[in-house]
């Protein structure tokens, strides 16, 4: 490679189609996440907006009982697997973590790619079972749904084994380029907070997604071979598989979440022109949910006659993680007060975030009360709670920080009014769907059911309509940033005023190598000159 080639950037250093199907460069490699990420994102809004739609009347509509149990298992196996896990470590951190780190790659380039051919590969197959009937077990693959002999459920199976070994590398990827790629000066405390992030979902991923693994294939096992692991009618118990289950998917909910705290992180520092408040505070308490994390995945299991021990324990473990995500939240506001703070559209969806993830995180406490969640258990509430989590805060973290990169992505700006715009209808469309799925949850409606009482009418009609206004915000901001790939005017290197090194030290967009000298780290990331408010 010449030195030339090196000095420009990484759009036109090779051209063709398979300059990029092959490709080790992790800024390709993460576009093509977020391209890929963002296809699956529609796709399973589609099936979600198909089976809300049936929800409009509590009578039989448009779409028999078997379609509706595919379209939902659908949904949540599309959005859990192939979008909300890989998300935002797949595309923003695959493109920006040796940005911010100073390095030129990840650790291992070939490793990086071999993810991204992983991911392709399991959604291929999950696309693949559509082929072969309709999955009808839910995203949980409970057994003993599961072990139907159904040729789609077995062909989502393997499709979520291959997933997780993208997971598995990719975190594998992001643990070694942080300990062994930082650039001269860059010490442990003087990382951005989105690579600290970044860190503590690299750790799960490592570690929580072989338990997916192994209960994935025993399902398998089973299924092929009748060895009687989980299901009942073979002497196996399918309590158990909900103990592999829950191990990794609790993690799991972490490793949706902690990337969107790094996010938020990068936003609010910089739209406060605030060196952020509790900086260690921040990066030491995503290492404390990432421990916390895997020691509370009973809190799923209240109703299923576990030891009144067992409950108590996970009940006060759950109120133990609200503290590493109150830190936060509580020293987001503090670097809001007194900021100059500047509305711009990746800010507005730092501040949804804000608003969504408390809610979020309100209802998780509450559902780790013992008697309430008696109660609450398999109702809306639970989807409400879940959704504010995974949609409202981490898929809002990751659109709030495409917009806050799209110029160094693309080296194009997109149209202000128009993100804002986007922004809140996405943030009105989220929670007309969503609060209301709170309140039916309370009183009582159960989730998942393809008819309902008259009097949780009013709720459904709400979240429904909610979801086309979501749906018209998404699209615009999608269609936003699209549009400025051509009309767009050509962003400086620096636009937001930021202080880490992807914006400081990088050109826009970067050259192939990243930086045209390595950078040397000599104070924090955040560290704005006083402004008067």
């Amino acid at each position: 490679m010449s030195a030339h080639a090196e000095n420009i950037n990484y759009f036109k250093a090779s051209k063709g189609f398979m300059s990029w199907l092959v490709t080790v460069d992790h800024k390709r490699i993460g576009l093509m996440y977020l391209a890929s990420i963002l296809l699956f994102f529609i796709t399973g809004g589609v099936y979600a907006g198909l089976f809300r739609l049936e929800l409009w009347g509590p009578l039989p509509g448009f779409i028999s009982p078997d379609t509706y149990n595919h379209l939902f298992t659908m949904h949540g196996v599309i959005m859990v697997f192939l979008v909300v896990v890989p998300g935002i470590p797949g595309a923003l951190g695959n493109f920006l973590l040796p940005l911010q780190l100073g390095a030129k790659d990840l650790a291992f380039p070939k490793l990086n790619i071999t993810s991204l051919y992983l991911y392709w590969i399991g959604a291929v197959i999950a696309l693949f079972s559509l082929t072969q009937g309709r999955a009808d077990s839910g995203w949980t693959f409970y057994a003993p749904y599961s072990l139907s002999q159904n040729p789609a459920v077995l062909w989502m199976l393997v499709a979520a084994f291959i997933l997780g070994f993208s997971s598995i590398l990719t975190g594998l990827n992001f643990i070694v380029t942080i300990h062994k790629m930082r650039a001269p000066g860059m010490t442990w405390f003087r990382m951005p907070l989105f690579v600290w992030a970044l860190y503590a979902t690299g750790i799960m991923q490592v570690f929580a997604t072989p338990v997916l693994g192994i209960t994935l294939l025993l399902l398998l096992m089973e299924n092929f071979f009748r060895i009687g692991i989980f299901d009942p009618a073979l002497g196996g118990d399918p309590l158990l598989m909900q103990h592999f289950f829950w191990f990794y998917s609790h993690p799991a909910v972490y490793i949706i979440v902690v990337p969107a705290f790094g996010v938020v992180s990068e936003l609010i520092a910089t739209f406060s022109r605030k060196d952020i408040f509790g900086y260690k505070f921040i990066a030491f308490s995503s290492v404390a949910i990432t421990i916390i994390g895997f020691l509370v995945w009973g809190h799923h299991m209240f109703v299923s006659g576990q030891s009144e021990v067992a409950d108590t324990i996970f009940s006060f473990l759950t109120f133990f993680t609200a503290v590493p995500s109150a830190i936060k939240v509580f020293n987001w506001t503090t670097t809001l007060y007194q900021g100059s703070i500047k509305l711009t559209t990746p800010m507005l969806y730092a501040l949804q975030f804000l608003f969504n993830f408390t809610i979020g995180g309100l209802t998780g406490i509450v559902l780790g009360i013992l008697s309430v969640d008696i109660h609450l258990h398999d109702t809306y509430f639970v989807v409400s709670h879940f959704h504010y989590v995974a949609m409202g805060s981490t898929m809002i973290a990751f659109i709030g920080g495409i917009y806050y990169w799209w110029p160094k992505m693309t080296g194009r700006m997109f149209n202000e009014t128009w993100g804002r715009l986007a922004a809140v209808l996405v943030f009105l469309g989220f929670n007309l769907t969503f609060f209301a799925q709170l309140i039916m949850g309370s009183q009582g409606s159960p989730r998942r059911y393809y008819n309902y009482l008259t009097e949780f009418q009013i709720y459904h009609q709400i979240s429904t309509a909610g979801i086309v206004v979501l749906a018209l915000g998404l699209f615009m901001a999608l269609f936003n940033l699209l549009i400025s790939l051509k009309n767009g005017a050509i962003a400086p290197q620096n636009p937001w005023g930021a202080r880490t090194l992807e914006w400081t030290h990088a050109e826009t967009p970067p050259v192939l190598y990243n930086f045209t000298e390595t950078p040397v780290v000599t104070q924090g990331p955040y560290e704005y000159p006083t402004e008067k408010v």
